[in-house]
Protein backbone atom coordinates (compact mmCIF):
# COMPACT_ATOMS: atom_id res chain seq x y z
CA UNK A 1 0.00 0.00 0.00
CA UNK A 2 1.29 3.29 -0.84
CA UNK A 3 -0.23 6.62 0.35
CA UNK A 4 0.04 10.09 -1.30
CA UNK A 5 -0.33 13.67 0.05
CA UNK A 6 -1.17 16.82 -2.09
CA UNK A 7 0.32 20.10 -0.20
CA UNK A 8 0.30 23.36 -0.80
CA UNK A 9 2.44 26.09 -0.19
CA UNK A 10 0.66 29.42 0.27
CA UNK A 11 1.36 32.80 1.56
CA UNK A 12 0.90 33.64 5.04
CA UNK A 13 -0.12 37.19 4.55
CA UNK A 14 -1.62 39.49 2.10
CA UNK A 15 -0.13 38.73 -1.50
CA UNK A 16 -0.22 41.16 -4.57
CA UNK A 17 -1.55 40.23 -7.91
CA UNK A 18 -0.11 40.46 -11.61
CA UNK A 19 -2.18 43.07 -12.88
CA UNK A 20 -1.69 42.00 -16.56
CA UNK A 21 -1.95 38.03 -15.85
CA UNK A 22 -4.58 38.09 -12.84
CA UNK A 23 -1.17 35.53 -11.41
CA UNK A 24 -0.86 35.85 -7.67
CA UNK A 25 2.82 37.26 -7.35
CA UNK A 26 3.69 34.25 -4.63
CA UNK A 27 7.07 35.80 -4.13
CA UNK A 28 5.18 39.37 -2.53
CA UNK A 29 4.40 37.03 0.86
CA UNK A 30 6.32 34.29 2.80
CA UNK A 31 4.55 30.90 2.29
CA UNK A 32 3.57 28.29 4.69
CA UNK A 33 1.89 25.32 4.18
CA UNK A 34 -1.93 25.50 3.36
CA UNK A 35 -3.89 25.04 6.66
CA UNK A 36 -6.05 22.71 4.76
CA UNK A 37 -3.58 20.38 4.04
CA UNK A 38 -2.61 19.91 7.52
CA UNK A 39 -5.74 17.94 7.83
CA UNK A 40 -5.58 16.00 4.88
CA UNK A 41 -1.38 14.85 6.12
CA UNK A 42 -3.04 13.63 9.35
CA UNK A 43 -6.37 11.61 7.84
CA UNK A 44 -3.05 10.04 5.46
CA UNK A 45 -1.19 9.04 8.68
CA UNK A 46 -3.98 7.68 10.52
CA UNK A 47 -4.99 5.84 7.32
CA UNK A 48 -1.04 4.33 7.21
CA UNK A 49 -1.43 3.44 10.92
CA UNK A 50 -4.50 1.63 10.31
CA UNK A 51 -3.42 -0.14 7.21
CA UNK A 52 0.00 -0.97 9.13
CA UNK A 53 1.60 0.83 6.62
CA UNK A 54 6.00 0.74 6.92
CA UNK A 55 7.70 3.11 4.62
CA UNK A 56 10.82 1.28 2.47
CA UNK A 57 8.77 -2.39 3.65
CA UNK A 58 8.11 -3.94 -0.08
CA UNK A 59 4.56 -3.47 -0.86
CA UNK A 60 4.61 -6.85 -2.43
CA UNK A 61 4.70 -5.33 -6.08
CA UNK A 62 8.00 -4.31 -6.64
CA UNK A 63 7.14 -1.19 -4.68
CA UNK A 64 8.25 -0.15 -1.21
CA UNK A 65 5.39 1.28 1.21
CA UNK A 66 5.81 5.06 1.92
CA UNK A 67 3.41 8.24 2.35
CA UNK A 68 4.43 10.34 -0.18
CA UNK A 69 4.01 14.59 -0.33
CA UNK A 70 3.46 15.97 -3.47
CA UNK A 71 3.40 20.04 -4.34
CA UNK A 72 3.70 21.85 -7.16
CA UNK A 73 5.27 25.66 -6.89
CA UNK A 74 8.78 27.74 -6.83
CA UNK A 75 12.30 26.06 -5.30
CA UNK A 76 11.02 28.16 -2.09
CA UNK A 77 8.10 25.33 -2.06
CA UNK A 78 10.55 22.80 -0.31
CA UNK A 79 9.55 24.12 3.01
CA UNK A 80 6.19 23.17 2.86
CA UNK A 81 7.72 19.65 2.04
CA UNK A 82 9.91 19.68 5.04
CA UNK A 83 6.38 20.68 7.13
CA UNK A 84 5.00 17.87 6.09
CA UNK A 85 8.07 15.61 6.55
CA UNK A 86 8.66 16.32 10.45
CA UNK A 87 4.92 15.61 10.49
CA UNK A 88 5.26 12.38 9.37
CA UNK A 89 5.79 11.95 5.55
CA UNK A 90 8.44 9.55 4.39
CA UNK A 91 9.07 10.83 1.24
CA UNK A 92 8.34 14.15 -0.96
CA UNK A 93 8.43 15.22 -4.54
CA UNK A 94 8.42 18.93 -5.77
CA UNK A 95 7.79 19.79 -8.89
CA UNK A 96 8.76 23.02 -9.53
CA UNK A 97 9.85 25.26 -13.02
CA UNK A 98 8.50 28.44 -14.61
CA UNK A 99 6.92 26.59 -17.23
CA UNK A 100 4.31 25.86 -14.09
CA UNK A 101 3.94 29.04 -13.02
CA UNK A 102 0.47 30.82 -13.28
CA UNK A 103 -1.27 27.70 -13.43
CA UNK A 104 -5.37 27.35 -12.89
CA UNK A 105 -6.85 24.07 -11.89
CA UNK A 106 -7.04 22.44 -15.31
CA UNK A 107 -2.52 23.58 -15.78
CA UNK A 108 -2.12 21.99 -11.71
CA UNK A 109 -4.72 19.14 -11.90
CA UNK A 110 -2.37 18.22 -15.21
CA UNK A 111 1.03 18.71 -13.67
CA UNK A 112 0.06 16.73 -10.81
CA UNK A 113 -1.46 13.44 -12.43
CA UNK A 114 1.25 13.44 -15.17
CA UNK A 115 3.84 13.34 -12.09
CA UNK A 116 1.73 10.90 -10.57
CA UNK A 117 1.52 8.60 -13.26
CA UNK A 118 5.41 8.85 -13.87
CA UNK A 119 6.21 8.43 -10.22
CA UNK A 120 3.09 5.57 -9.34
CA UNK A 121 0.01 6.28 -8.45
CA UNK A 122 -0.45 5.24 -4.50
CA UNK A 123 -3.44 3.32 -3.39
CA UNK A 124 -4.75 5.95 -1.19
CA UNK A 125 -4.71 9.81 -2.40
CA UNK A 126 -5.35 12.85 -0.01
CA UNK A 127 -5.45 16.75 -0.64
CA UNK A 128 -6.84 19.58 1.41
CA UNK A 129 -10.34 20.56 1.09
CA UNK A 130 -9.43 23.63 -0.76
CA UNK A 131 -6.57 26.16 -0.55
CA UNK A 132 -6.31 29.52 1.34
CA UNK A 133 -5.52 31.10 -1.89
CA UNK A 134 -7.35 30.09 -5.05
CA UNK A 135 -9.99 28.83 -2.69
CA UNK A 136 -11.96 26.76 -5.74
CA UNK A 137 -11.72 23.41 -3.68
CA UNK A 138 -11.87 22.12 -7.25
CA UNK A 139 -8.05 20.82 -7.49
CA UNK A 140 -8.94 17.05 -6.24
CA UNK A 141 -11.73 16.43 -7.74
CA UNK A 142 -9.88 17.80 -11.35
CA UNK A 143 -6.56 15.70 -10.16
CA UNK A 144 -8.64 12.45 -9.42
CA UNK A 145 -10.62 12.63 -13.14
CA UNK A 146 -6.97 12.93 -14.67
CA UNK A 147 -5.84 9.77 -12.72
CA UNK A 148 -9.11 7.70 -13.40
CA UNK A 149 -10.06 7.26 -9.68
CA UNK A 150 -13.02 8.02 -7.48
CA UNK A 151 -12.61 11.45 -5.72
CA UNK A 152 -14.74 12.05 -2.18
CA UNK A 153 -14.80 15.10 -0.90
CA UNK A 154 -15.70 17.47 1.59
CA UNK A 155 -15.12 14.27 4.06
CA UNK A 156 -16.52 15.09 7.46
CA UNK A 157 -15.72 12.09 9.26
CA UNK A 158 -13.44 8.94 8.91
CA UNK A 159 -14.83 5.40 10.19
CA UNK A 160 -12.23 3.05 8.85
CA UNK A 161 -10.02 2.34 6.35
CA UNK A 162 -8.72 -1.46 6.33
CA UNK A 163 -6.95 -3.78 3.64
CA UNK A 164 -10.36 -4.35 2.06
CA UNK A 165 -11.72 -0.80 1.70
CA UNK A 166 -12.88 2.43 3.43
CA UNK A 167 -15.69 4.38 5.04
CA UNK A 168 -15.85 7.76 5.74
CA UNK A 169 -18.85 10.34 6.16
CA UNK A 170 -19.07 13.07 3.27
CA UNK A 171 -21.14 16.69 4.28
CA UNK A 172 -23.18 16.88 1.17
CA UNK A 173 -25.93 19.92 0.77
CA UNK A 174 -28.62 17.49 1.24
CA UNK A 175 -26.75 16.05 4.30
CA UNK A 176 -24.16 13.29 5.08
CA UNK A 177 -23.28 10.20 3.48
CA UNK A 178 -21.67 7.28 4.07
CA UNK A 179 -19.43 6.52 1.33
CA UNK A 180 -17.68 2.74 1.10
CA UNK A 181 -15.48 1.63 -1.63
CA UNK A 182 -12.22 0.35 -2.21
CA UNK A 183 -8.92 1.63 -3.10
CA UNK A 184 -7.51 3.63 -5.33
CA UNK A 185 -9.17 6.71 -4.20
CA UNK A 186 -8.74 10.26 -3.75
CA UNK A 187 -9.82 11.93 -0.39
CA UNK A 188 -10.49 15.48 0.13
CA UNK A 189 -10.71 16.44 3.85
CA UNK A 190 -12.50 18.79 5.84
CA UNK A 191 -11.49 20.72 8.91
CA UNK A 192 -14.22 18.51 10.99
CA UNK A 193 -12.42 15.11 9.79
CA UNK A 194 -9.37 15.00 11.86
CA UNK A 195 -7.10 17.38 14.47
CA UNK A 196 -4.01 17.50 12.88
CA UNK A 197 -0.68 16.99 15.32
CA UNK A 198 2.18 18.70 16.51
CA UNK A 199 5.73 17.87 14.84
CA UNK A 200 8.15 16.84 17.63
CA UNK A 201 11.47 18.65 17.65
CA UNK A 202 13.33 15.46 16.64
CA UNK A 203 11.21 14.87 13.70
CA UNK A 204 12.04 18.39 12.69
CA UNK A 205 15.21 18.23 12.78
CA UNK A 206 15.84 14.77 11.10
CA UNK A 207 13.39 16.25 8.41
CA UNK A 208 16.19 18.52 7.44
CA UNK A 209 18.15 15.82 6.57
CA UNK A 210 15.64 14.03 4.73
CA UNK A 211 16.22 14.01 0.52
CA UNK A 212 13.60 15.44 -1.74
CA UNK A 213 13.02 14.23 -5.18
CA UNK A 214 13.09 17.28 -7.68
CA UNK A 215 11.13 17.52 -11.16
CA UNK A 216 10.46 20.16 -13.90
CA UNK A 217 8.51 19.90 -17.17
CA UNK A 218 11.33 17.91 -18.63
CA UNK A 219 10.64 15.08 -16.48
CA UNK A 220 6.94 14.56 -16.94
CA UNK A 221 5.72 12.12 -19.53
CA UNK A 222 4.07 14.89 -21.60
CA UNK A 223 6.93 18.01 -21.69
CA UNK A 224 4.89 19.79 -24.14
CA UNK A 225 5.39 23.57 -22.49
CA UNK A 226 2.05 25.12 -23.87
CA UNK A 227 -0.09 22.24 -21.90
CA UNK A 228 1.36 23.71 -18.34
CA UNK A 229 1.39 26.89 -16.41
CA UNK A 230 0.00 29.88 -17.68
CA UNK A 231 0.20 28.63 -21.37
CA UNK A 232 -2.17 26.02 -20.50
CA UNK A 233 -4.68 27.28 -18.58
CA UNK A 234 -8.35 28.16 -19.95
CA UNK A 235 -9.47 30.82 -17.58
CA UNK A 236 -8.15 33.99 -17.04
CA UNK A 237 -8.35 36.91 -14.32
CA UNK A 238 -9.10 39.90 -16.45
CA UNK A 239 -9.78 42.11 -14.20
CA UNK A 240 -9.69 43.08 -9.82
CA UNK A 241 -12.29 45.26 -8.07
CA UNK A 242 -14.27 45.91 -5.18
CA UNK A 243 -17.48 46.09 -6.21
CA UNK A 244 -19.78 49.04 -5.81
CA UNK A 245 -23.78 48.74 -5.75
CA UNK A 246 -25.17 51.05 -7.81
CA UNK A 247 -28.46 50.56 -6.52
CA UNK A 248 -30.04 50.78 -3.22
CA UNK A 249 -32.61 48.65 -2.63
CA UNK A 250 -34.29 49.13 0.48
CA UNK A 251 -35.82 46.07 2.35
CA UNK A 252 -39.12 45.17 1.72
CA UNK A 253 -41.43 44.17 4.73
CA UNK A 254 -44.60 42.09 3.76
CA UNK A 255 -46.29 39.23 5.31
CA UNK A 256 -46.47 35.30 4.07
CA UNK A 257 -48.79 36.06 1.63
CA UNK A 258 -47.73 39.47 0.15
CA UNK A 259 -44.05 37.42 -0.07
CA UNK A 260 -45.64 34.26 -1.70
CA UNK A 261 -47.32 37.22 -4.39
CA UNK A 262 -43.64 38.88 -4.64
CA UNK A 263 -42.29 35.27 -5.42
CA UNK A 264 -44.87 34.01 -7.75
CA UNK A 265 -44.73 37.57 -9.69
CA UNK A 266 -41.31 36.79 -9.99
CA UNK A 267 -40.64 33.40 -11.10
CA UNK A 268 -43.48 34.42 -13.95
CA UNK A 269 -42.12 37.25 -15.21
Amino acid sequence: MRIGVCVKQVPAGSARMDGETGVLIRSSAEGVINPYDLFALEAALRAASALQITPGRSAGDGAAEEILALTMGPPSAERTLREALALGASSALLLTDSAFSGADVAATSRTLAGALQKYGVPDLLFCGQQTTDGDTAQLPFALAARLGIPAIGWVKEIEYFREDGYSVLQELSPGTVRVRGRYPALFAIGREAVQPRAATLPRRLAAQKMPITIWGLADLPDPDPRRYGLSGSPTRVRKLYTPIPAIKTPPLRVDAAGAASLIHQALAE
